[in-house]
């Protein structure tokens, strides 16, 4: 019904930065609100940022002032720009969609995950 092709995680050094992208396909009628979350080795899946199909963004305090969520609402596509990136932000990185099918079901999306190591 909705794919999600996630991309733009890897291998970086303390300090570096990363941008992930995801891209939503599928019997899309429309995307609300977007979102990252990231799941490090033995911890639960936690929220990174979410964004509304306005604009309006909300994002974890262990990442303000270092991450950016952004989205292309022709492309259905969701980024988030990650800067000095340190180690602990280490982790699996899931993208998220809430979305409206045609038809009007309603349903939340994840894509399938982009790993993304920061070494120190």
């Amino acid at each position: 019904q909705v794919q999600l092709v996630e991309s733009g995680g890897g291998l970086v050094q303390a300090g570096g930065s990363l941008r992930l992208s995801c891209a939503a396909s599928g019997n899309i009628f429309r995307i609300n609100d977007m979102g990252w979350y990231r799941q490090a080795p033995g911890k639960q899946r936690e929220l990174v940022a979410t964004i509304t199909r306005s604009g309006t963004t909300t994002s974890a305090d262990s990442v303000k002032g270092r991450f950016t969520i952004s989205r292309d609402n022709a492309k259905r596509t969701v980024y988030l720009q990650m800067n000095s990136l340190k180690p602990e932000d280490t982790a699996v990185y899931y993208c998220n969609v809430d979305s409206v099918l045609w038809g009007g079901a309603r349903d939340v999306y994840w894509g399938q995950g982009t790993p993304v190591t920061v070494s120190s």
